[in-house]
């Protein structure tokens, strides 16, 4: 079957009305433009033939009813369908608590968006003659209670059985937590796996074994195109970080019957009250970027000094900035040789050691 569509991806809105804005001197989300930015975009999208929308989790800033609820009559106005997942904020505790949502109550918030099983917190569905879409809920807690990302044995056994009954259709997979690895050693450091699928591995063997190659994730905040035996991760950034983006993309079929992906990426340059948003956001992203960096000096690998990392740590100010840009290149050459080496392995290079730079725009040969 030859196939032609577009769509695009929202990635973290972090959704947050004015008077429910969590306000805290540290916090790293600039949920105040989370409405404004996203209208933009969305009339961005309304001027180009789209087919469909999809919000790979944190659609609201911290699983507010209220938040939900305005996104879902938000969604229910486009011209084209919408398919959304849970995030971590989107489900904060595994009961309500305060102004959260429970869990198991968030099906109920989006049965037009890709939960027509109100009992069930994973779905698939035909977003078009020969493409379907497998959303699923990475979303768990622990005995303590503490929240994890981790795909249940259940949900794994039911994803198997869709895919075995699967004849001829391009499936796409929606996930919030990050299947391949986006930064250097991400599933091992302190600072980077909380962001990975705790079991990514028994997900992509499943994904695998049923030649599905390409997962759409968020959680990172970052802008990354990941590769790892047969399946792409295209993370997108957050809608309320730096650099404020989104995708639209194009999947084709050519005369020989060989199939892409184009990729292409834009930006929120500004909303009403910030007219210098990226400037601005990239400020606010460094001004909280130090004991992050502090933590990132000091833990393996590179277990230094606290002392030796606070000295280092000012001329990473704007390391996890140009992270969450995309296709960034590193060199820190006043740095000792292992730490320059260190974090010239997050710079975007190929195998050939040659710019790779495919995290914004790109054409993906499937």
């Amino acid at each position: 079957m030859n196939l032609n569509f577009r769509f695009a991806i929202v990635s973290d809105l972090h959704i947050a009305l004015p008077h429910t804005i969590w306000d805290h001197p540290s916090r790293f989300h600039l949920v105040e433009v989370s409405i404004p930015a996203l209208e933009i975009v969305l009339d961005r999208l309304s001027q180009i033939d789209l087919d469909f929308l999809l919000i790979p989790g944190d659609l609201t800033q911290h699983g507010e009813a209220e938040n939900h609820a305005w996104l879902a009559q938000r969604l229910a106005q486009l011209p084209y369908p919408a398919y959304v997942i849970p995030g971590n904020h989107d489900v904060p505790n595994l009961t309500s608590q305060g102004e959260s949502i429970a869990l198991h109550d968030f099906p109920r918030y989006y049965p037009k968006f890709g939960y027509e099983n109100p009992d069930q917190l994973y779905y698939t569905t035909q977003l078009l003659p020969g493409v379907r879409l497998i959303g699923l809920n990475s979303n768990q807690f622990d005995a303590q209670g503490n929240q994890i990302g981790w795909v249940d044995e259940a949900q794994l056994h039911w994803l198997q059985q869709v895919l075995a009954d699967i004849q001829g259709e391009l499936v796409l997979v929606m996930i919030h937590h990050n299947v391949v690895e986006h930064l250097p050693g991400q599933s091992r450091h302190s600072l980077g796996r909380r962001y990975m699928l705790s079991n990514a591995s028994a997900l992509r063997q499943i994904l695998r074994k049923a030649e599905v190659q390409l997962v759409f994730t968020g959680h990172l905040h970052v802008q990354d195109i990941a590769y790892h035996q047969g399946i792409y991760d295209i993370t997108t950034g957050s809608l309320v970080s730096y650099p404020h983006p989104y995708r639209v993309l194009r999947f084709g079929t050519d005369a020989a019957g060989k199939r892409s992906l184009q990729v292409e990426s834009g930006r929120v340059e500004a909303v009403p009250d910030f007219p210098s948003l990226q400037e601005m956001s990239r400020q606010w992203m460094g001004d909280r970027s130090h004991p992050f960096m502090v933590k990132l000096l000091t833990h393996p690998p590179l277990n230094l000094p606290i002392a030796e990392a606070e000295v280092l740590a000012p001329s990473l100010r704007n390391f996890w900035s140009a992270i969450a840009d995309g296709d960034a290149l590193f060199d820190f050459p006043d740095f000792p040789p292992a730490v320059r080496h260190h974090f010239q392995q997050f710079s975007a290079m190929g195998r050939d050691g040659t710019p790779a730079l495919i995290d914004n725009f790109a054409t993906l040969m499937l």
